[in-house]
Parts: structure tokens; C-alpha cells; sequence
């Protein structure tokens, strides 16, 4: 070992959503010793000096007493998290001399943690890097154990799993044959829905608002006074989406990847549901943190964002909303570096209709001042409620609603309807860029939405009656598109466009 050797061994690092190729560099002399990383490690890479220090010696290996100097490239990128402690171990021992590389051709990456006693421990944030590495052309990836059923999700690439130190210096050395990790047939309808639309009794209007929602992904907000069922209906709301395509379901489990959210699960395959506590910092809900990591609006993606008692959030919070809303994508700036993820989400929420939760009600008498009743809505600022199609009023539930007799659609026939207007809305935007009603622009609108004199009169009268503005126009229209769409109809009828004013509620209307 007295003789100088220069080892080279790949690895992968995360930026945002994507990978990049890490290659690990060792380089040991001799002199006073000294253990040294660089390459912009952060604190968690330069705590790995010790870690690789004890996994080697308990694997029954020499750690050499030379100076070890390791380099991570690109040297400009950041290097965060415990991904590369298996690659300087191995990279020292390949450059000690103490193994050496016996595997045909160098299209290989090592990815894991080691715990002291020589184990590879799991890692988040493995399938996103195992695409990027199938990319990049490599053909093999060794990792931990426990993340091979959810790397092997990649097709184009072999996945060995490993438990240990020893073994991965065994496969190296062509003393030990892996096996490359099968991919279990998973699907979407592996998952038993207990929820369903039939248990919720009476709310038809509320039921039919969530229908309209999910087929056009048009963004809801439930306002009526406590126990009438808001948070029960929109917990539901899952229930009658379609289940994620492989592609979406990739860009979900993803996210969940990098958020460390997977919990044993080889992928995502239904659409999420979200429904983060009221007192969220912006950070935790849109995305960032010192360490930049997916928020509550990214994990969500292609589901269901549930902000119950919506005017109680920070208005901070709901305001940083506004722009990933608008672009479906956020983007979080760093020194170093900038991490965009992905936000296509269907957002629900939930209020009361005054600070008691009374207003209106026939059984109880609200005490609140049109002042405070107008200060608690005031919290939503008017920009996002722009973004939102649908103003749903709950009233509470009759005692006659009870009865057991009495049972609405289940969420399978819900659900049928919502794939038939999304089929529709798929093969009338194919090729243009759109994917649901909601995301129409003025432009758009008036070649899909277009209506008839009889129809733009109504309208119109509409228009002077309640007060609408621009925006609610246009979001009526594109709510009856989604309404004709569900009937499965060509053009937009008067009863459509009459049907989406009812979806403007008193409380949030366009000109208070």
C-alpha cells in the first residue's frame, strides 16, 4: 500500500427532481494521516469520513493509515445527504490495493448508506435517481436492499440489492454472482378503498359539485358550519378520480422518493390526498427549506390538496399558492443551485360561513358582525380565490337524511362518469397542450366553449344580476363545459351554464 493509487467509482447525486452522475475520485499517498472530502460535501457527506472509517474495519478490512484525499465531480454541484458512503468505501479499498475491480467494463453505480457495523442502509430519493442513471447509459445499479423493488420500477437498467459492505467488495472482485432484483407486478387496483361516496347522506348538491370537480379538475371550496360533512366529502374525493397512468404515477413516486413519503411502497399508483394542518409554514406547504425538499402542493401532484378551515392558514401560506396554481410547477432558488417540482393539483377547501360557523343556519342564531364576517373572508385574498371554479354553500343535514333506505351513488358510478368527461376532454385537447377544462385560457374558450345568441343572452343577464366579474364569466363557462361534458354532449346547453352560476356562492362573490 505504500505505492500511490488513484481509484474512480460512480455514484449519483439529487438536484430537484433529477440526478446527476457523482463520479467519486480516491487518491491515497503516503504522509501523516488524513481523511479528506471534497467536491462541496455538506455536513451529513463529511460525517460519512467516520462512518466509512468503522464499516470497513468491523467488515474484517484494514483502513489504511495514509492520506486519503476523496473528490466528488462536478466539484460545482453541492453534495448533500448519505448516498455516497458506500462508493468511498469502496473507492479507498480499490485504492489501497486491497481489492480489485473485476467487473466487465465500468457502466455501474453504487448508491447507499453504511450504518458502523458495516450494513447498507436505505436511502430516500432512489427512483428518481435511478432513472437519471438508466439515462445517462449506465446498465447497472448497486443499492441497498430495501430500495431495489422500488429502483427496479426503471426498466433499461439492472438492479442488484446488497446488505452489506462485504458483499458489494465480494461482487466487485468477481467473488460474489448478484442477482438482479424482479419486479413485482403491481397495479393501481391493488388498493382497497374503504371510503365511498355512499356513506356520506343527503349533501346531493355538494356530491354533484365534487363530480364536476374531479372531471375538470376545477379547483373547490365547501363552505358550511361544522359537522355538515365538508371534510367527510372531500376525503372522498379520491375515490371517484382515475387511477394514475404508469406515467403519472412515475412522476408521483418521484416525489415521494425524494420526500422520503414511500413507506415500503414500491410506487404511487392512486392519486394522492393532502391535507395539511392549518398552521403550515409557506416553506412546508409549497416546497424549500434550508435543504430544499417537495412541500404538501408537490406531493399532491396529479391528487388532492385539502386545506380544511381554508381562512385560518397563514395568509402567507395560501398566498404562496397563487403561483405554482398558475404554472403548475414550483420553483425554489438556492445559492447553488435552483429545484423545480412539479404541482398539478386539484385543490379543496373547506370554511365556515362566518368566525362562529352560524350564518344562515336555522337552528342556531349567528352572533357575527357583517364586519367580522367579511374580515374572516378577507383572509382569502381575491387573487386566489380567482383560481378557484367552484363556490359550494353546505347546508346542514336533515334528520330525514338518515335514513338508511336512502343511499346516492357509490363512488364506482361516480367514478365511471369522471373517466368518461376526462376521456372526452383527452381526445378533444390532444395535441394542444391542455389536458382539463380548467386550464382553458380566454383563447381557448373561444373555440371550445363557444355559445349560441338564446345562451350569451341568459348569460348576459346573468352577468348584471349577480354581479360577476371577467374572471367569474369565464369560470361559469368552463364549468358548463365540464357539465355538458359529464352528460356527454357536443354543445353547452342553457341548463349547463344555469347549473355552473350556482356554483358562485354568496359569501365569495366576485365583487366583495
Amino acid at each position: 500500500m505504500g505505492e500511490k493509487m488513484l481509484s474512480k467509482i460512480h455514484s449519483c447525486c439529487l438536484c430537484g427532481m433529477n440526478g446527476i452522475t457523482v463520479e467519486i475520485e480516491t487518491f491515497i499517498t503516503t504522509g501523516l494521516p488524513a481523511f479528506n472530502i471534497v467536491g462541496l460535501p455538506d455536513t451529513a457527506v463529511n460525517e460519512s469520513r467516520e462512518r466509512v472509517r468503522s464499516a470497513v474495519k468491523n467488515c474484517g478490512l484494514e483502513f489504511p493509515p495514509r492520506r486519503i484525499t476523496v473528490n466528488m465531480a462536478p466539484a460545482d454541484v453541492r453534495k448533500e445527504g448519505t448516498y455516497y458512503d458506500l462508493p468511498i468505501a469502496l473507492g479507498i479499498l480499490l485504492s489501497s490495493g486491497q481489492i480489485c475491480w473485476k467487473l466487465d467494463g465500468y457502466d455501474v453505480a453504487f448508491i447507499g448508506e453504511l450504518s458502523l457495523g458495516g450494513d447498507v442502509k436505505p436511502i430516500d430519493g432512489i427512483l428518481p435517481m435511478a432513472i437519471s442513471l438508466k439515462e445517462l447509459g449506465f446498465e447497472k445499479l448497486v443499492l441497498p436492499e430495501e430500495n431495489a423493488p422500488e429502483a427496479s420500477m426503471v426498466d433499461g437498467i439492472q438492479v442488484y440489492g446488497i446488505r452489506t459492505l462485504k458483499q458489494a467488495v465480494e461482487y466487485i472482485s468477481g467473488q460474489r454472482q448478484l442477482t438482479p432484483h424482479i419486479r413485482e407486478g403491481t397495479t393501481a387496483q391493488t388498493v382497497e378503498k374503504r371510503e365511498d361516496f355512499s356513506d356520506v347522506k343527503g349533501q346531493e348538491t355538494a356530491k354533484r359539485a365534487l363530480e364536476i370537480a374531479a372531471a375538470g379538475m376545477h379547483n373547490i371550496i365547501m363552505i358550511g358550519p361544522p359537522g355538515s360533512g365538508k371534510t367527510m366529502l372531500a376525503r372522498r374525493l379520491p375515490t371517484i378520480l382515475p387511477p394514475l397512468s404508469r406515467e403519472q404515477a412515475m412522476e408521483v413516486t418521484k416525489i415521494y422518493s425524494i420526500a422520503g413519503e414511500l413507506k415500503g411502497r414500491p410506487a404511487v399508483f392512486q392519486p394522492p390526498f393532502r391535507a395539511p394542518h392549518h398552521n403550515i409554514s409557506a416553506a412546508s406547504l409549497v416546497g424549500g427549506g434550508k435543504i430544499p425538499r417537495p412541500g404538501e402542493i408537490s406531493l399532491a401532484h396529479h391528487g388532492v390538496l385539502f386545506l380544511d378551515e381554508m381562512p385560518e392558514f397563514p395568509r402567507k401560506s395560501l398566498e404562496s399558492l397563487r403561483q405554482p396554481m398558475e404554472d403548475e410547477m414550483i420553483t425554489v432558488s438556492r445559492v447553488n443551485a435552483t429545484y423545480s417540482y412539479p404541482s398539478k393539483f386539484l385543490l379543496v377547501g373547506s370554511a365556515n360561513p362566518c368566525p362562529c360557523g352560524y350564518l344562515g343556519d336555522a337552528k342556531r342564531e349567528c352572533r357575527c358582525s357583517p364586519h367580522e364576517i367579511r374580515r374572516y373572508f378577507g383572509r382569502i385574498s381575491g387573487p386566489l380565490l380567482d383560481r378557484i371554479d367552484l363556490q359550494v354553500e353546505i347546508r346542514r343535514v336533515d334528520f330525514e337524511d338518515f335514513d338508511r333506505n336512502r343511499t346516492g351513488d357509490s363512488s364506482a358510478e361516480i367514478g365511471k362518469r369522471v373517466i368518461k368527461a376526462r376521456k372526452i376532454q383527452y381526445n378533444r385537447f390532444r395535441g394542444k397542450g391542455i389536458s382539463y377544462n380548467s386550464q382553458l385560457t380566454p383563447r381557448d374558450m373561444d373555440i371550445y366553449c363557444a355559445i349560441t345568441g338564446e345562451q350569451r343572452d341568459f348569460l348576459n343577464r346573468a352577468y348584471e344580476r349577480l354581479h360577476l366579474s371577467a374572471r367569474g364569466y369565464y369560470k361559469v363557462l368552463k364549468v358548463a363545459r365540464t357539465i355538458a361534458d359529464l352528460a356527454e354532449r357536443e354543445a353547452m346547453q342553457i341548463s349547463d351554464i344555469a347549473e355552473a352560476l350556482q356554483y358562485r356562492n354568496f359569501y365569495l362573490r366576485d365583487d366583495m
